[in-house]
């Protein structure tokens, strides 16, 4: 089967056209007896600070910021407002027209950024502080510390609990970030009983449709683990032979059909396709059975994070009750 990688960028792409070791130091506690925050010769208020040292995902040391207030983090917008941390600009493509649309709830009123993050653009936000999920070339890093210290994380981009945790320990909120993950992880749960109550041993698949041209996601990828790892269904032979490289991989219809799906998540702007009148297409079970569910582009799940993950588990218990 044709393999093709959507990376984030290739993924910006596709839209446009329709992290460590960590060490921490702290001032030295004043001697007993003493006040904090007064010198024992005189007496005056010294100001007292404190700094934390991270080494990120390209080995550096991170001086990271106390209580930073305008954060650029592009792409990382759900797991900042997941932490109710409302970043400085979001990420956006075809100048500002496309964003992360299940965000605009709480991101409507923040200003857009190119997704490239140019120099000049992150420069104009006068941000505190910048957190990268890319691997970017450290000359790059280095252009961007002389704007505001930067991190670029050690998780991997498709593991979004190890983001979730890194973020947090980053912004020095480590306790919310795992309340974050422990509530998902009971909300999946209950997912997971209500499709094995109402399609147990049933297998499932997304879709992604654009124009004639078809993409699944792959099992531990984006919302295919959620699907799968946290809902519980179970996984088309196909699905389960996808390249560990791909987030949604190419397949044909003749593919698709081979599948034998029971559940159907179709993500697609075209109401109209010329594929779904094809009698390959009118012979998958899903389709025979009524359980196609379809949704645009614009939802949460081409997406990766808590806010998105959730939003997915909520589509699959309305889609299959």
């Amino acid at each position: 089967m044709k393999k093709l990688v959507l990376s984030t960028l290739s993924l910006t792409l596709f839209l446009a056209a329709c992290n460590g070791n960590e060490e921490e130091t702290v001032n030295e506690p004043a001697d007993e007896g003493v006040e904090e925050g007064v010198t024992e010769e005189d007496g005056e208020e010294t100001a007292e600070t404190e700094s934390r040292v991270l080494t990120d995902g390209l080995g550096n040391d991170v001086e990271i910021p106390e209580n930073p207030e305008a954060i650029i983090a592009s792409y990382l917008e759900d797991y900042l407002l997941a932490l109710d941390v409302i970043p400085a600009a979001q990420w956006s493509i075809s100048d500002g027209e496309g964003v992360q649309f299940y965000l605009q709830d709480e991101l409507s009123d923040v200003p857009t950024i190119p997704y490239d993050l140019p120099y000049e653009a992150v420069m104009e936000f006068e941000p505190d502080f910048i957190m990268i999920r890319d691997q970017l070339e450290q000359d790059m890093v280095d252009q961007y510390n002389l704007i505001a210290p930067t991190y670029v994380l050690n998780a991997s981009p498709t593991d979004w609990r190890e983001t979730m945790r890194e973020i947090g320990t980053v912004l020095d909120h480590e306790e919310a970030a795992e309340t974050v993950i422990d509530e998902y992880d009971t909300r999946a749960e209950e997912t997971a009983s209500l499709v094995e109550e109402q399609a147990d041993g049933e297998s499932a698949a997304a879709i992604w449709m654009i124009d004639t041209s078809l993409f699944v996601v792959h099992p531990e990828r984006s919302s295919g683990a959620v699907l799968y790892g946290d809902a519980g269904f179970e996984i088309p032979s196909v699905v389960d032979q996808l390249s560990d490289d791909a987030d949604w991989a190419a397949v044909s219809l003749e593919e698709l059909a081979e599948m034998e799906v029971d559940h159907l998540f179709l993500i697609s702007d075209d109401e109209e396709s010329s594929l779904t009148e094809d009698r390959l297409w009118q012979n998958i079970p899903a389709v025979q059975n009524d359980a196609v569910y379809t949704f645009d582009s614009q939802s949460a799940w081409l997406y990766y994070g808590p806010i998105a993950n959730e939003q997915v588990l909520g589509f699959i218990e309305d889609s299959i009750q």
